[in-house]
């Protein structure tokens, strides 16, 4: 739904820039359109760049250091520059609450997909499992998996 809501406001915008006011309508959360523009409206729906993929976190890495843990997280985006890319990840316990943070300082648009480690995470006795949750800097914390740690 965030997706279409976004779509919606894009396309509002780009009837907006060109005087066409009366082509995109919103009613009851459904997009209405007038019927001799429905193909140029399908045809922008279909070429809207793949901005709106989430980021994908393709592999996980958990590897006990002493009292703490490294991970090593590989993710895939479509990165296209410094307005949009993955920015994050971040690992979270069962209940949400975060253990550790690493931030993506720069786009990866030719480095697909990219892994990068965060070391001295303190995992509290007992967890057995995490949240690997990741974000992009347009979109936000996207992307959420559950991952069980290896025994020590």
């Amino acid at each position: 739904m965030r997706v279409l809501v976004k779509r919606y406001y894009q396309f509002h915008q780009l009837a907006s820039d060109f005087g066409m006011h009366s082509i995109v309508t919103a009613s009851n959360a459904r997009l209405r359109y007038c019927a001799d523009m429905k193909y140029l409206l399908t045809s922008l729906l279909l070429a809207t760049p793949a901005f709106a993929d989430p980021v994908s976190i393709n592999r996980v890495v958990a590897t006990p250091s002493g009292e703490s843990w490294r991970f090593d997280v590989t993710l895939s985006h479509p990165d296209t520059g410094w307005d949009h890319y993955a920015d994050g990840w971040r690992v979270l316990d069962m209940e949400g609450n975060e253990l550790g943070m690493r931030v993506l300082h720069h786009p990866h648009v030719n480095e697909q997909p990219f892994t990068r480690s965060l070391s001295g995470v303190a995992i509290p006795a007992g967890t057995t499992q995490v949240q690997i949750e990741a974000r992009c800097s347009v979109d936000g914390w996207t992307t959420r998996t559950t991952f069980d740690l290896p025994t020590q």
